[in-house]
This record gives structure tokens, C-alpha cells and sequence, in this order.
């Protein structure tokens, strides 16, 4: 099987067999050889459907979008992404009805809006392939953040799923083992704010089986 550029919820790129459930855009990320140079380029994060009627898309190919692969739609939010609204227009509705309940908007946000919010949530100025040491991560109540968040649970640096009553480590595999859901305890958050409030307002994550959903 090829190798992929897999993204973990940290949105660092890792080449490994396993596609996952979706594909994404961050822009054109090889040179002219085909060789992964860049973490991004451009502010365009989507998350979209690995099959859409007939389009075809080189993996590694010079001046054109470079895809990605997700396990799923926790991990792509958790990464910066967003869904597309041309493959995923339903999805993408949900997510910017969500986002727009959550900033008190008066009318919906528009999806140059979404991408400069997620823009200034994701990361601080940075260069190179591995930027996890400049992404803003931001602290909540556990108790109040919705299925589909990722976290970092206290006294581990490893990211999980939060699901109703469970955590979940990541790999890129699937969801790991579930422990118990925590109660009235501060976490540290990698999902950025506006994907959580579209998470709690309506938006309902597509999550790879492995995740336990009770």
C-alpha cells in the first residue's frame, strides 16, 4: 500500500499506509519534485470526501493541492480543517449554522469569515514541517465541551477523543481503549474554539467505528 500523508490532531504530517476517512486541502505542500516542503500554504483547511463523482487527484504532484488523510472529522477539526462546502455542503451548513450560534452572529458567517477565525485559532507564526510546538491549545471545563472535541486529559500530552462518557487515546489506526469520562476538571483543548461551538451547537462529527458511542 502507498505511503499518505496522514494528520494527527497535533496537524503535524506523517507518512503512513492507513487513509482514513477523509481527505483535505491545506494547499499545494511539495516542490517541484514531489517532495513534502511545507506544513501549508494558504488558509483554505477543508475537509472532503476521499471519493466525489469522478474527480481524480495526484497525491504528490507539483502545483496543484496536495491531499491529506484523517482518520476522521474529530481528528480533521482537531487539525485546523473545516468541512468543504462543495463535497460536504450539507456538512458544511451544520458546521457554519453551529459556528454562527456560537460567535452571536446575526446573520451566517461566511466561509472567508470561518477560515480567518480558524486561521487566528490554529496556530502562533512558525515555520517548517513539525509546527506541534506552535499550536494554541486553549483550556475548558470538560464538563461543558461536546462529543467529537479533542483534548489533552490532565497529566497526559497525548490527544483524546471526548465522546458522552469516555475518553479515547488517538492513533492512527483507530481510537484506542476507552477509559471513564472525568467530571468537573480543567482540561487543555486542541479542537480550536469555533469548531467546538459548531460541535455544540448542531454540528455532529463523523467519527471512525472505533470510537464508542455511548
Amino acid at each position: 500500500m502507498a505511503r499518505r500523508n496522514r494528520v494527527g490532531p497535533f496537524g503535524d504530517l506523517h507518512a503512513v499506509p492507513e487513509r482514513g476517512l477523509f481527505t483535505g486541502n491545506r494547499g499545494c505542500l511539495v516542490d517541484d519534485d514531489g517532495q513534502l516542503k511545507r506544513h501549508h500554504n494558504g488558509s483554505l483547511w477543508i475537509v472532503c470526501h476521499i471519493e466525489f463523482e469522478d474527480f481524480k487527484q495526484p497525491l504528490d504532484a507539483p502545483k496543484t493541492w496536495t491531499p491529506l488523510f484523517f482518520l476522521d472529522d474529530a481528528v480533521a477539526l482537531a487539525a485546523g480543517h473545516r468541512p468543504c462546502g462543495f463535497c460536504r455542503r450539507r456538512e458544511y451548513q451544520s458546521y457554519r449554522d453551529g459556528a454562527t450560534l456560537g460567535a452571536a452572529s446575526s446573520r451566517p458567517l461566511l466561509a472567508h469569515e470561518l477560515n480567518r477565525r480558524l486561521e487566528g485559532e490554529r496556530h502562533r507564526p512558525g515555520r517548517g514541517l513539525d509546527r506541534a510546538q506552535d499550536r494554541k491549545i486553549w483550556a475548558s471545563d470538560l464538563d461543558v465541551l461536546p462529543t467529537g472535541t479533542v483534548i489533552l486529559p490532565p497529566g497526559s500530552g497525548e490527544p483524546h477523543l471526548l465522546t458522552t462518557n469516555h475518553l479515547q487515546p488517538f492513533t492512527f489506526d483507530g481510537w484506542g481503549p476507552p477509559s471513564e469520562r472525568p467530571k468537573a476538571v480543567i482540561v487543555k483543548v486542541l479542537t480550536p474554539p469555533t469548531s467546538v461551538a459548531a460541535l455544540r451547537n448542531g454540528f455532529v462529527a463523523h467519527l471512525h467505528p472505533s470510537a464508542i458511542h455511548v
